[in-house]
Formats: C-alpha cells, structure tokens, sequence
C-alpha cells in the first residue's frame, strides 16, 4: 500500500484533483499560488487557503502574535504573487481545550495587524476542538482580486527569459519566517511597470519551487548559484533548501531585464538576477527545499 510519504506532496495533488469536478472557465485552478475565477469584466476573483500546522511550521514556543502573523501573511504573499490584492478572510480555529484563551487572543491579535497593513478583513470563521495534546492548526482562507491585465500565471515563461528573486534566501529557522513581509507593493509596481511572464512566492524554498515555476510554463531553467542573494549566516545550499523565504521568484522578457533593475524602486529591498528560462531537454537540476509527508 502506497502512503502519502511514498508520493509526496505534488503527486498527492494530482491524484486528488482527478477525483472532483474542475471549473473548466477557471483562469487558473489548483497548482497555481492561488485560483483565478474569472466572472467577466476586468476584475477578476482570486480565492486561497492556506494552513498552519503547530510541530510543523511553528514551535509551541514562538509567540501567538507572531504565528498570528505569519498565519495571515502567507495568504497574503499568494495574491502578491498573482498581481493581486487581498480583501475578506476566514479564520479557523482547530485547538486543544487546554490552550489558554490569551494564546487565541493574541494570535488573533498577530491576525489583525496584518490585515490592518495590507487592507484585508475578517469576514467570518470557524472553531473546533481537537483531542487533548493534538497539534494546534490555524487555516485561513480569503479572497482577492486583481485586474485582468494585471494577473500573472506561473506558466507564461518562454526559454530566453530572465529569472529573478526578491530579497535574501535561506535562514528561515532563525526567525524570518515569524516576521517577513508579503511583497505586495513589489508586486503591484511589477505588474504595472515591467510585468513578469511567470510568477510565485518562494514557500517551499528555490529547490522545490522554481522546478515548479518551470514545469508549469514547460521550460528548463539555468542558474547561477554563485548570484543567489543570501541572508547573512546561511549558505547556498540553504538558500536553495530552507524553505519559508516568501519573498518573489519571477520571470521577465529579457530584453527589459536591464531596464528593469535600472528601474527597481525599492532599495530596501534587493532584487537579483540569478538566471534564465531555457528549452526543457537543457534544464539544470536543482535539490532541496520543503517536501511535505517526506518526514
């Protein structure tokens, strides 16, 4: 008997998705960062759902607020890799009965300030008890928009173009994790100002993720490892691996390559060339980052 560790996560998803009916109108359905409905006009609806697992993407030692945070934070960096902008939110709630009632407060406190910072709001939710010593899990799904023109898919790239990635890799266990910032303003100028053929957030780190960019537009890809941004104390092997940077990987034709990092209006933020698009049969490989059931 297959387990879920013998598949792993990407082909788990296949298999399940040949289970239920599809939108076929969909603009973009499961395996793209988040869902794309298109209802006619020129908003179209982005919908997403994420998870937070306790043991799995936070200590019990971190601070509410924090996983609060990171918990909304993560749906948010969804619609920022589509182009788009987030607005109402549901929250749901599996807990233990001994959780103290401050811990749920302030992790709906670290909820709020980020939809404060990012215009979202709540819209409703769910709470349900879990047996005593199960893990805490925290998911929250929201909806979106973004301008038809706007929307980026990550399967547009072409062999030629550009790839580039936002900020630093590696080192999420030190902490970044608990307290990045969803490149929503990155984004929007992005989509207005040089839009990307392809685009995600970075979650399950460059290892897993780019292959997933690039299977998805049916290209290969080369990089230069030597390019990568680091974050301070990590390697490149961490930086390929560690998962968790949510910061922006993206593809641009590269003939505006150039004019694009002359243009970066963000110099608090750096942004790195670190590679390109080639034919599928010539693709590097690349190892590493997040596999979920592999452990």
């Amino acid at each position: 008997m297959k387990t879920l560790r013998d598949i792993g996560e990407d082909a788990l998803i296949e298999r399940l998705i040949r289970l239920v009916p599809l939108d076929e109108k969909a603009a973009a359905g499961p395996g793209d960062d988040c869902a794309v409905i298109d209802q006619g006009g020129e908003i179209l609806l982005l919908l997403k759902t994420d998870a937070l697992v306790e043991h799995v993407h936070f200590l019990p030692s971190a601070p509410a607020r924090s996983i609060g945070w990171k918990a909304a934070a993560r749906v948010i960096s969804d619609f920022a890799a589509m182009g788009g902008q987030p607005n109402h939110f549901l929250v749901t709630l599996a807990l233990p009965g001994e959780t103290a009632v401050s811990w749920v407060e302030d992790l709906y406190r670290g909820i709020g300030d980020c939809l404060e910072k990012f215009d979202g709001v709540l819209a409703g939710g769910e709470t349900s008890s879990v047996p005593t010593g199960s893990a805490a899990v925290i998911s929250i799904a929201a909806t979106g928009t973004v301008r038809r023109k706007n929307v980026v898919l990550r399967s547009m790239g072409k062999p030629g173009d550009r790839i580039f990635v936002t900020g630093l890799l590696g080192g999420s266990i030190h902490g970044k994790h608990l307290d990045f910032t969803p490149r929503i303003r990155e984004t929007n100028w992005l989509v207005s100002h040089f839009k990307p053929t392809a685009m995600m957030d970075l979650s399950d780190g460059l290892g897993k993720d780019l292959p997933r960019l690039t299977a998805a537009s049916n290209c290969g890809f080369k990089i230069d490892e030597i390019s990568l941004p680091i974050s301070p104390g990590s390697t490149p092997t961490q930086a390929i691996s560690d998962g968790e940077d949510f910061e922006i990987l993206f593809t641009i034709a590269s003939n505006k390559s150039r004019e694009l990092i002359a243009a970066w209006p963000f110099p608090d933020l750096p942004l790195t060339e670190i590679g390109e698009l080639v034919e599928k049969e010539k693709s590097q490989s690349l190892a590493g980052g997040w596999e979920h059931f592999s452990k």
